[in-house]
């Protein structure tokens, strides 16, 4: 019999399996996120920058 002391039961193949997806999705996620809004985190670029006049604002009011 075991000693007195905490004893947890290891964690099944479906946590395991599950567990290693959430994460690789935060990973994939996070580098996608860097890729398109890294620099202006860094500070190299500012978030209003490079947007061109696609967005159907040409200034005429």
């Amino acid at each position: 019999m075991a000693g007195p002391g905490f004893h947890p039961h290891p964690p099944s193949f479906g946590h395991r399996f599950l567990a290693k997806g959430l994460g690789a999705g935060m990973w994939f996620f996070i580098f996608y996120r860097a890729r398109q809004d890294g620099a202006a985190l860094l500070g190299l670029k500012h978030p209003w920058d490079g947007h061109g006049h696609g967005h159907g604002d040409d200034g005429h009011h």
